[in-house]
């Protein structure tokens, strides 16, 4: 079961384009029919809610309609579709990819992937007593540099029955727990990727089924900060963060969407291979987040100098 992660999550939304401008303003570029991409070719697709191409609300508040996965090849699409169709229906769509549901009611795509091999630097530090990253006179930062997301890197659940749920991801497709947060559920990654997860999934009760939050991977911290902070510059409220994660060491920032949803940037997340064991901790704070900032006004240590005000807020 070759499945490297998630191409594209399908939506059904209200506000067609409330929605459109969000994800363009995130940084995803617009490419027709409702796409919306990150580099590799990753992306949001939107419909309207009553769109009758979408397959089937889930009956909750969730405006998920279908999550994509990407696998290596035709071999691993065609094992999928044989152990599925073991015991449910598994439908051939005309473009080539397969659809079924999984045990909590989501609909699962399968096709074979279409990200794009991506060849780009990543952030670079100079640090005491290592070897420095940039050369003299490279600067690091740069005011005006993109900070586009690169690929998608995962989609949180919320599911009435997360035993039953993980059962089917791991025994069904090949998926193995990483982590656990005891009392919210486990992250899952697929075969296909060394990356911590692509799937969390958080137990609640039926009436909250659904997607929690999605995010696409940064090219490094400083991009996540940058493009929350130009989010935030165009009136998107931030949910949680800027912060890092423990599990899976990713830093994060979190905002609320139109998409019924939080969606989140991140960049620098642990890789894993099968000589990892999986930790368990109790879910709350001091197991979520290393630490969280909180943004704030000031732009020096001890505030602005006496008569700069006026300064610090064109600035």
């Amino acid at each position: 079961m070759n499945i490297i992660g998630p191409d594209a999550l399908v939506f059904g939304v209200d506000d067609l384009a409330a929605c459109a401008q969000y994800l363009t303003d995130y940084g995803l570029a617009p490419a027709g029919n409702g796409r919306f991409e990150a580099l590799d070719g990753t992306a949001i697709v939107l419909a309207h809610k009553d769109d009758a191409g979408l397959p089937a609300p889930m009956g909750t508040a969730s405006m998920l309609r279908k999550t994509i996965y990407g696998v290596a090849d035709q071999a691993a699409l065609g094992a999928i579709a044989e152990e599925l169709g073991r015991d449910r229906e598994v439908k051939r769509l005309p473009d080539g990819s397969i659809e079924a549901l999984d045990d909590m009611g989501f609909v699962l795509g399968f096709q074979v992937t279409v990200r794009r091999a991506l060849d780009m630097p990543a952030e670079t530090i100079n640090a005491p007593g290592a070897a420095p990253q940039r050369k003299p006179n490279v600067v690091a930062v740069d005011e005006n540099a993109p900070a586009l997301p690169r690929t998608l890197s995962h989609v949180v659940y919320f599911v009435p029955d997360v035993p039953r749920a993980e059962k089917f991801y791991v025994e069904r497709l090949g998926f193995a727990c990483t982590d656990r947060l005891v009392g919210a559920g486990p992250f899952l990654r697929p075969a296909g990727t060394l990356d911590h997860h692509t799937l969390f999934l958080i137990q609640t009760p039926p009436f909250m089924k659904g997607i929690e939050h999605f995010t696409f991977h940064m090219g490094g911290p400083t991009e996540v900060m940058q493009a929350g902070s130009r989010f935030v510059n165009k009136g998107y409220q931030s949910f949680w963060g800027p912060g890092r994660h423990k599990m899976g060491s990713n830093w994060f920032w979190y905002f609320n969407s139109p998409l019924g949803c939080h969606v989140e940037y991140d960049a620098d997340m642990d890789l894993h291979d099968e000589q990892w064991t999986a930790r368990e901790a109790p879910a709350g704070a001091d197991a979520s987040q290393l630490f969280l900032f909180e943004k704030r006004d000031n732009w020096a240590p001890g505030g602005p100098p006496p008569g700069a005000a006026g300064a610090a807020e064109r600035h």
